[in-house]
């Protein structure tokens, strides 16, 4: 009980600290709130010094952030967050009515994202079932490339195709239920591709487990333990699957912008750009909410799910010591993504050509013109020593942090709960405001939310990895804390997680592609591939080309780190240590048989 209490206040302690330093944050970054809030209410309104004086007087401005801040968090006691400093209407009701519509996109997203991880996971689950494993992953790179569609791409073409050129779905608005189907879409096939494949990465362990072995030897349908096999693996995955919770619904600010969509996402960085602080408090607090009641439920389900093993220290480690599956596909993707970043080097990404606008594929062009008459190639290679680099180097620092704050659960878990519910389209603008913009400003951002999925999957597996039998038996001993860490923990929980991480590399690309499309990235006329979607999006009907190109790498750029990542394994050890003790796991063992019940 003492420590569920210090984890609340430890959670409240940095949801009020974040909400704070919003609140002063126009005079941290040394802005004049006046000016930014005359600006979103009437652009072509010249500053002058009275009018400014009538806004400060108004809005209270001069008597300092501390006074107005616990002005706000006095009224928020009585359900009062205050009133918009744009609109001038009431904040509460906005702010609920726009969480309203993200919870609502975000339950049809997540359908659509679990459908498509059933789906992915498929095959595995058959195989299991009919006892045709061999113990290594059976998926394919297919699902990469659903991970590596950009949503406002996918969102894009959906609008223009399926919304307006077909007109089966309505593409703009939000009216109804039916209008929740394409953006769901866009937001749940890459987030249910990631899903499927830690999902899928996990279950080949669960097959091989003494409880697996056991209950196909007393004869129960496969079904059976194919759903005890899934049931064994989702423990690992829920912390993640509530990041994803908290993504669909914060995170979703480039497609609720190409479909119109009045969510909580789209209000928040409304907000943000306008330093309408008091929606912009009252957004972020909700996404902060929803992170933990997301994160509270993910507990829960997972002490349910596992039942009294956990407790018992009887559960079997999922990451046992297998020979790595060889393909030539990871040589395949890199050796095509080398050679047509090889091409386009040689050619000048910044050569004007009107004579040659949208011009279709051909041997001068390989992939076409933009609307300038720039050569989408060399743009596209050029940007990929950027975009590759930087996105490797971000995936290399958040895997480190992620590991190191995962293994002290206890210390980070309500940080990450609290990160993960900040979009990085609001942290770039938090970024931006503090230390001004820039090219590392994107980078900073993402760097800043991307190794809380990592630190919440280390947690999941340290947490399943402490109860297991050997270390049980290796503890009992006498193996110290050093010797459990280095020989035990790490090796299983190290090679699960780089694999994540790997799996995760589209998705940093993806969002700094995303900030380069909201304009808060990389400016014109680099050819970052962000910066080329959003360059050649509005001619995506006429010059289709444009798009596709930039979208394909980054597609083959998923496919090479799936692959990649199945590579990454628990290898075998050449010879057995003495001082490491040889447990055999008890198959009868109460907490385990409860995993082959059939009730």
């Amino acid at each position: 009980m003492r420590r569920q209490a210090v984890t609340l206040l430890w959670r409240a302690g940095i949801a009020a600290a974040l909400v704070c330093a919003i609140g002063v944050l126009p005079w941290l970054s040394h802005t004049d709130p006046a000016l930014t809030v005359l600006k979103a209410r009437s652009a072509d309104r010249d500053p002058t010094p009275e009018v400014l004086a009538d806004i400060r007087a108004q809005l209270g401005l001069e008597q300092g952030p501390f006074h107005l801040l616990g002005d706000w968090l006095g009224g928020l006691w009585r359900g009062d967050a205050g009133r918009s400093w744009i609109s001038g209407s009431e904040v509460t009701p906005a702010v609920l009515q726009a969480l309203g519509v993200s919870l609502l996109l975000m339950a049809v997203a997540l359908a659509v994202a679990v459908v498509t991880a059933a789906l992915i996971c498929a095959r595995t689950l058959w195989l299991g079932a009919h006892r045709r494993l061999d113990g290594r992953r059976a998926g394919g790179s297919g699902s990469a490339v659903l991970a590596a569609l950009p949503e406002f791409l996918t969102a894009s073409v959906l609008a223009t195709v399926v919304g307006v050129q077909w007109g089966w779905l309505p593409a703009l608005g939000w009216y109804g239920p039916q209008w929740t189907v394409l953006p769901a879409l866009a937001l749940g096939l890459p987030a249910g591709a990631v899903l499927g494949r830690l999902l899928d990465d996990l279950l080949p362990g669960a097959f091989a487990e003494p409880w697996a072995l056991a209950a196909t030897a007393r004869g129960l349908p496969g079904r059976t333990v194919a759903r005890q096999a899934l049931r064994r693996c989702l423990p690992g995955l829920l912390p993640n699957t509530g990041l994803f919770v908290v993504g669909l619904t914060g995170g979703s600010v480039t497609v609720e912008q190409i479909f119109d969509i009045p969510g909580l996402g789209r209000t928040t960085l409304q907000a943000a750009l306008a330093q309408d602080l008091p929606v912009l408090q009252a957004g972020t607090l909700a996404l902060v909410l929803l992170a933990a009641a997301a994160a509270g439920l993910a507990h829960v389900l997972t002490r349910l799910l596992i039942g009294p093993a956990l407790r018992d220290g009887a559960l079997p480690s999922l990451h046992r010591r297998s020979p790595s599956a060889h393909t030539i596909l990871p040589f395949a993707y890199a050796g095509l993504l080398a050679g047509v970043i090889a091409l386009g080097l040689p050619r000048d990404p910044l050569a004007l050509d009107t004579a040659e606008r949208l011009a279709s594929p051909s041997p001068a062009h390989p992939f076409g013109t933009d609307a300038l008459g720039r050569d989408v190639l060399a743009r596209v290679a050029h940007g990929a020593l950027d975009t590759l680099l930087l996105a490797l180097a971000i995936t290399a620092v958040t895997l480190l942090t992620g590991v190191a704050l995962g293994l002290l659960p206890r210390l980070t878990g309500p940080l990450v709960d609290t990160v993960t519910a900040l979009p990085p389209v609001l942290v770039a603008l938090l970024v931006t405001a503090i230390v001004g913009s820039g090219t590392a400003t994107p980078a900073l951002a993402v760097a800043a939310v991307a190794w809380a999925p990592l630190a919440a999957h280390t947690s999941a597996l340290l947490r399943q990895e402490r109860a297991a039998l050997h270390l049980t038996a290796t503890r009992a001993l006498g193996a110290g804390p050093c010797f459990l860490l280095r020989h035990e923990l790490l090796p299983a929980i190290v090679p699960p997680v780089t694999r994540h991480a790997l799996l995760r590399l589209p998705g940093i690309a993806l969002a700094l592609a995303s900030l380069a499309f909201l304009g808060l990235g990389a400016q014109p006329p680099s050819p970052e591939w962000g910066l080329l979607l959003a360059e050649n999006q509005p001619y995506a009907e006429r010059a289709p080309w444009a798009v596709l190109a930039p979208a394909a790498v980054l597609a083959l750029l998923g496919a090479l780190a799936v692959t990649a990542a199945g590579g990454v394994r628990r290898g075998r050890r050449r010879r057995r240590r003495r001082t490491e003790p040889v447990v055999p796991l008890p198959e009868q063992h109460p907490a385990t048989q409860e995993l082959v019940k059939t009730g």
